[in-house]
């Protein structure tokens, strides 16, 4: 029994591992997804009001630091769920 359950153990860290990589490519294509939506946003609204384009800017590169911040804690978590 118990030999049966170490031959496996190589196998699911494999797996867990695999797991991880997928789960830190998904964080990242997240990330992509809403710094992209949020950059589009922000072009729009600076060509709607170009005297606001300062304060938008701005807003926006806090909010894209915010959304890679929150994708590099998943990509972290993601490996270190491995171990």
């Amino acid at each position: 029994m118990l030999g049966t359950i170490l031959a496996a153990l190589p196998a699911a860290l494999g797996v867990g591992k695999v797991g991880a990589a997928i789960g830190a490519g998904i964080a990242a294509i997240g990330a992509g997804i809403g710094i992209g939506k949020i950059g589009a946003s922000a072009m729009e609204a600076m060509a709607r009001q170009p005297e606001e384009a300062g304060k938008i800017r701005t807003s926006m590169l806090i909010i894209a630091a915010l959304v890679e911040g929150v994708a590099l804690f998943a990509v972290i978590v993601c490996f270190l769920a491995v171990n």
